[in-house]
């Protein structure tokens, strides 16, 4: 799955606008024109490279932008913004990553992604998707494969668009 599938998908599963996507953009600190945008959301070729028109960092930096357009920036105790992680550090933790911060954005439990799951014929454990969910130095982390991701986003598409 290349990173720019994933933020297409993203981007028709909640229906985001062009402008509204180069404004999350911004909130993770990426500035795009419109026809940078544009190139990030065309499909690529099945054989290309997993980042030929997204990279890994700017795949992160949206996502980081979709959780402060949805939950506001995250603050500590004394009022001092906390800075976002930067997680992906390999390929290998894309999907993983990808799935938390979809997660923290959108307030969802494992239930919710139990059930996008389920939505599109995938069945997972509790066990299974908490592992999913752990850090990777845990040492009952598992890697969620492309399938695991995929799935999750045609079911939540199915929730949020309608199952036509």
């Amino acid at each position: 799955m290349n990173n720019n599938d994933i933020l297409i998908r993203l981007r028709y599963t909640f229906d985001i606008k062009d402008s509204d996507m180069l404004d999350i953009f911004a909130l993770g600190e990426v500035t795009l024109t419109l026809e940078e945008l544009r190139v990030i959301l065309r499909k690529q070729e099945p054989d290309t490279d997993r980042d030929q028109a997204l990279s890994r960092e700017n795949l992160e930096r949206f996502l980081n932008g979709f959780i402060i357009s949805q939950r506001g920036v995250k603050r500590d105790k004394e009022g001092q913004e906390v800075p976002a992680t930067f997680d992906m550090t390999s390929d290998a933790l894309i999907n993983n990553v990808t799935i938390k911060k979809i997660k923290i954005a959108m307030t969802y439990t494992t239930d919710h992604l139990q059930d996008f799951l389920a939505q599109s014929g995938k069945t997972v454990s509790t066990s299974e998707l908490s592992a999913i969910l752990r850090n990777k130095n845990h040492r009952n982390y598992k890697p969620a494969g492309d399938q695991i991701l995929r799935n999750m986003l045609k079911g939540m598409a199915l929730d949020y668009r309608g199952k036509s």
